[in-house]
């Protein structure tokens, strides 16, 4: 990891005066919620087609059991790691105004931040697929699989993007709304190499924000719009930022 662009970074915090994080699953790894995709990612051992909504709304109990599995089984235990508490306390300073995060995992909330867009929804909301209801994730026994809903019997969904599923309009309004505004973007464990995600860096710099960005490796952005590049893992970085940060 290279200490001088750790104290380049840190000063670009210093002196900015709206600063956005951008997250992805590097984030969270070391919670240890593995990735979708590349190294260790879900989709090297499990076929997608479960998360598709056509295949939710044909064969919901067969999605269920595969969802509950992947995500509800390990996600309820997951706990922030230090990456997600050095951002909580960088919004608690007064250093970071939001989060823009592609992460369904809900651990910057648990974390503390509160201003937290999820581009791709969260596991922590169901919502039925009949008329629409939503329900905090305790509300349903998920050894009857599939859930239902309590006022029209319909079945209940995560409330989280499927494939060929519609961003939701109020995250992704208030995400690009937030990136136009940024005058630092620091971006965190993500290639965000789907849609609309990939355009956050692009709107931030092509309104003057300076971008900040950890990864382990380099990724599209890093050539094209990073003004500083810290090749580390998440924790490894925010724990030295935060450490200059007085945090």
């Amino acid at each position: 990891m290279n200490t001088g662009n750790i104290k380049k970074a840190v000063k670009l915090i210093r002196e900015s005066r709206y600063m956005v994080a951008f997250t992805g699953a590097g984030v969270s790894v070391e919670s240890g919620i593995p990735p979708f995709r590349g190294t260790g990612g879900l989709w090297n051992t499990t076929h997608p087609i479960f998360l598709e909504i056509e295949y939710f709304q044909k064969k919901p109990l067969q999605s269920w059991k595969k969802i509950k599995e992947i995500f509800y089984d390990k996600l309820g235990d997951a706990e922030p790691n230090i990456a997600h508490e050095i951002l909580a306390k960088m919004e608690k300073r007064s250093f970071l105004e939001s989060i823009i995060t592609q992460n369904i995992d809900h651990l910057h909330q648990k974390a503390g931040n509160k201003y937290v867009y999820e581009l791709h929804g969260t596991y922590k909301q169901l919502v039925c697929i009949g008329c629409n209801s939503e329900y905090d994730m305790s509300f349903a026994d998920l050894n009857f699989l599939p859930p239902t809903c309590f006022v029209c019997k319909g079945i209940l969904k995560p409330d989280m993007v499927f494939f060929n599923e519609a961003i939701p309009e109020f995250a992704q309004k208030k995400s690009f709304e937030e990136a136009q505004k940024a005058d630092l973007l620091l971006i965190i464990g993500t290639n965000a190499e789907v849609l609309p995600a990939a355009k956050i860096p692009e709107i931030a710099k092509k309104t003057g924000a300076k971008i900040i960005e950890i990864n382990i490796k380099p990724s599209p952005f890093t050539n094209t719009v990073t003004d500083v590049f810290i090749e580390s893992r998440a924790t490894e970085a925010m724990e030295e930022i935060g450490k200059l940060l007085y945090l």
